[in-house]
């Protein structure tokens, strides 16, 4: 079966075309990265006209003349005016085309990545614990079968790439924050390293609200470690003057070691937790080399596999919504042409 995926949650315009859930025929990304990077993060009204200007030219491109059997399309979660653009021409294109459209979460989506370009069998791997960290989020799920998701904890605020955004913001690295801070820090590490700052790791207290039910040891924040590099800038007199001295290789390494520690700790209790046969990873974020390297140890010291996805599909692309929805729509057909944008759409959410 394939499978036409449209992806505009955020800020790039994606569409790809996979054949029964794995195998990619083709992945179209249009980045708006240089759009957004003078405004160090991206603008939503930005970024919907960037998707109405570029929407039918990547999904042509994806098709590249190819017949289809359905189309798939995010629904949520995501920026409202973005989402609106690609789930708007999904519905049209699917009526067009005279085939079905299915609903799919974008989160979720993100979580099957690891099994594009693969011969792997997701249904071999259950139960997992999956872990969803990105710009916009970061949670970690019991996956007792494929396609079923139970929250079991997440950031109470910032996600990992909005910290590491907010970071290279404040420190005039740039914006998109993560890759900067990930080639920095690996450059100081690589020199030699040496003493690190001491940054909170983003541990969660119980009994704090925003918990919602869920168990502290498995819920992170990261607000208090945002805070904590302000204030280390400002006593050590700014960006300019940490950068004269040649420090930010450190800062930043020390930064990004708070935040590895967090997810690789929450993690490792996560899966001591109970029994899992693999570790998935999906997210922009888990690029992150560090990470990677962490999550590794995590999983060897479990006994348990981690499934990381090819670097291409790491961000937001249309494979990652064709693939799933194969899998499992949350909604499809009249219930998905009825369905409208959820832009805080949960994950595991059953619309139909």
């Amino acid at each position: 079966m394939d499978i036409l995926g449209i992806e505009t949650s955020c800020d790039e315009t994606a569409a790809a075309v996979v054949r029964d859930g794995r195998e990619v025929l083709s992945n179209v990304v249009y980045t708006q990265i240089p759009l957004h990077r003078p405004y160090g993060g991206v603008v939503p009204e930005i970024a919907s006209r960037a998707h109405v200007e570029k929407i039918t030219q990547v999904v042509s491109s994806a098709l590249e003349g190819r017949r289809v059997d359905a189309v798939a399309a995010t629904y949520g979660p995501g920026l409202s005016p973005a989402l609106l653009v690609g789930y708007n021409a999904a519905k049209g294109l699917a009526a067009s085309l005279g085939v079905p459209l299915f609903a799919v979460n974008h989160m979720e989506g993100h979580i099957h990545t690891p099994f594009l370009d693969t011969a792997l069998d997701p249904a071999e791997f259950m139960p997992a614990l999956a872990l969803a960290v990105s710009g916009g989020h970061t949670t970690w799920m019991d996956m007792p079968s494929y396609g079923k998701y139970i929250v079991v904890g997440q950031t109470l605020d910032d996600a990992a790439g909005e910290a590491f955004d907010k970071a290279a913001k404040l420190l005039a690295l740039g914006y998109p924050g993560g890759p900067v801070v990930d080639r920095m820090a690996a450059e100081w590490f690589k020199s030699g390293g040496g003493e690190m700052i001491a940054f909170p790791r983003g541990r969660v207290r119980e009994g704090v609200s925003a918990l919602a039910g869920l168990d502290a040891g498995m819920c992170v924040s990261f607000s208090g470690l945002k805070t904590s590099l302000l204030r280390y800038v400002q006593k050590e007199g700014g960006a300019e003057a940490l950068a004269a001295r040649g420090e930010i290789g450190r800062v930043v390494a020390s930064y990004q070691e708070a935040i590895v520690d967090a997810v690789a700790e929450t993690t490792a209790r996560a899966l001591a937790a109970r029994r899992r046969r693999a570790l998935l990873v999906g997210g922009g974020v888990s690029l992150n080399s560090r990470l990677r390297e962490r999550l590794k140890r995590v999983a060897d010291a479990a006994g348990v596999p981690l499934l990381l996805a090819k670097p291409k599909y790491c961000g937001d692309n249309g494979a990652m919504i064709a693939g799933l929805a194969y899998f499992r729509r949350t909604a499809e057909g009249d219930s998905a042409m009825k369905l409208d944008i959820s832009p805080s759409a949960a994950i595991g959410a059953n619309m139909v």
